[in-house]
């Protein structure tokens, strides 16, 4: 299974975020909705996972 990231540094915010979330999609689009709600204030919703998960990329190997 290929590994996905979700990198904050790729989208532009006033904290300036760098966290990068790495692993399986699922954990990843978790973690990161986690990470958008209380971190940058938006509302956990079905369109916000659906529009992180259209961001997630495949991580590169090593």
């Amino acid at each position: 299974m290929t590994r996905k990231v979700a990198d904050c540094r790729k989208y532009p915010s006033e904290s300036h975020c760098t966290l990068t979330i790495s692993g399986e999609e699922e954990e990843v689009l978790r973690a990161a909705t986690e990470h958008a709600v209380s971190v940058h204030q938006h509302e956990n919703t079905p369109e916000l996972r659906e529009q992180i998960r259209g961001l997630l990329e495949d991580e590169k190997a090593a």
